[in-house]
């Protein structure tokens, strides 16, 4: 058998650097590549095939939920845990709806990483001490999944691609670009958020995009 192979994405080098430090000090361990946004991620791991991507969920670009819808469109094999700042029970729900199989905290990773690492390994899913396992459990239940909902659920995964860019202060033009659309389709696209998230202005569509962790506040 072969060694695991491992995509690192987060937008902090040295964070990076120390993840790939830790996994490769273990036997039958590599990581295979790193990102530093979203959509480098996604584009990597449809490349790069890893057996386990592991994702910060704040980042440039594209979100660590977004990248992970994204990600397992292109590889559905690929196992993938998320590493984030945001103690939130909600997010967790959100990224294990999106399909991720495990959810930590940087403030654990020194305890937890290796842990989640196997059990994702094994096809098991880990979340963070700091968590309650009952989360995990209820959100496994039918009932959990209809507590997710929310404006979010609204959006098209275009949409919700695009409010993050929107959020981190790139124009029209410069989405277009990035996304190789007209200018015209993200208008098109800007004006659909707003509606369908019922907002009056930009400032709301910030607000709305750091209160869940789209972007960081």
């Amino acid at each position: 058998m072969g060694p695991v192979r491992v995509l690192v994405a987060d937008d902090h080098a040295i964070l990076r650097q120390g993840i790939k430090s830790m996994l490769e000090a273990r036997l039958g361990w590599q990581v295979v590549g790193e990102a530093a946004n979203g959509s480098d991620a996604v584009e990597k791991a449809a490349r790069l095939k890893p057996d386990i991507v592991l994702l910060d969920i704040t980042m440039p670009e594209l979100n660590g939920i977004e990248a992970t819808r994204q990600i397992l469109k292109a590889v559905p094999g690929t196992q993938i845990l998320i590493l984030t700042m945001h103690e939130s029970e909600k997010t967790m729900r959100e990224v294990l709806q999106a399909g991720a199989r495990g959810y930590i905290l940087k403030s654990d990773a020194p305890a937890d990483l290796l842990a989640a690492m196997d059990a994702l390994r094994k096809h098991k899913y880990f979340v963070t001490s700091s968590l309650a396992e009952r989360v995990v459990q209820e959100y496994l239940s039918r009932d959990s999944v209809s507590e997710v909902g929310g404006h979010s659920a609204e959006l098209t995964p275009r949409e919700r691609e695009i409010l993050q860019l929107l959020a981190e202060g790139k124009s029209n033009k410069a989405i277009a670009q990035l996304l190789a659309i007209s200018v015209k389709t993200v208008e098109g696209h800007r004006a659909n958020i707003m509606r369908k998230l019922n907002f009056d202005s930009f400032s709301d569509l910030v607000r709305y995009a750091v209160r869940n962790n789209i972007v960081p506040p």
